[in-house]
C-alpha cells in the first residue's frame, strides 16, 4: 500500500507586488512538488482575508473553501517579511483564522529579514505551540539584496538552506502526517484525542 501524498499549503504573507518572500516560497514549493508533494500556494495578496473577527469570520463567503484547503494540508510553509521583529499582519491574520486545523501538523518558517528573522521565527513557533502544531527546529531567513535578485534565488547559501528545509519538511512532514492519522483513528490517550470525530 502506497503512502498518501503529502499536502503542503505554501502561504505568502507579503502583500508587496515584487516580493522576495514570494520568490523564495515559490522556489521551495517547486522543490516540494519535485519531491512528490501536492503543493497548494495561498497568495494573501491575491486572496486577502478580512481582519479576523471571531464573531463573523467563519460565516463569511469563501471561508469554508479556505478552511478546507487548510484542513487538507499536512505542512504549512509560511513565508513572511520581518516587520519590526514580528511576522506580517497578513500572516498573523491568516494564522488567527485557524487553530484546530493546525493541530498535529508541521509549520515551516521562511523569513525575509535584515536581522536574521529570529524573533519572527519565534513568533511562528509560539503560534504553532499554542495550536498544538509542530515546527522544524530551525527556520530559513534571507536578505533581499544578497540572496534574491531579479526574481530568482541567487546565493549558494540560501539555495543550500532551502534544499535542507524542503528535504526536512518533506521527511518530517510525512512522519507527522502518518502519526496524526494513526492518532486520530486510534483510541489511546494523546493530545489529538480531542480532535477525533
Amino acid at each position: 500500500m502506497s503512502e498518501p501524498v503529502l499536502n503542503i499549503l505554501a502561504v505568502t504573507g507579503s502583500l508587496k507586488k515584487e516580493s522576495v518572500t514570494r520568490v523564495v516560497i515559490r522556489h521551495a514549493a517547486a522543490a516540494m512538488t519535485a519531491a512528490g508533494c501536492a503543493v497548494d500556494i495561498l497568495e494573501l495578496l491575491e486572496e486577502p482575508l478580512p481582519l479576523f473577527n471571531p464573531d463573523s469570520a467563519r460565516s463569511l463567503p469563501g471561508f469554508p473553501a479556505l478552511q478546507a484547503r487548510v484542513a487538507k494540508a499536512d505542512v504549512f510553509l509560511l513565508g513572511t517579511p520581518d516587520y519590526h521583529g514580528g511576522m506580517s499582519g497578513a500572516m498573523k491574520n491568516f494564522l488567527d483564522h485557524f487553530w484546530q486545523e493546525f493541530a498535529g501538523k508541521l509549520f515551516v518558517p521562511v523569513v525575509a529579514s535584515h536581522e536574521k528573522g529570529l524573533t519572527v521565527i519565534d513568533d511562528i513557533r509560539t503560534t504553532a505551540r499554542q495550536c498544538y502544531a509542530w515546527t522544524l527546529p530551525y527556520g530559513v531567513s534571507f536578505i533581499e539584496k544578497g540572496d534574491v535578485q531579479s526574481g530568482k534565488v541567487v546565493s549558494d547559501g540560501l539555495l543550500q538552506r532551502l534544499e535542507m528545509t524542503t528535504r526536512d519538511a518533506t521527511v518530517y512532514g510525512r512522519l507527522l502526517a502518518s502519526q496524526r492519522r494513526a492518532d486520530l483513528a486510534g483510541t489511546d490517550a494523546g493530545f489529538l484525542a480531542k480532535h477525533r470525530r
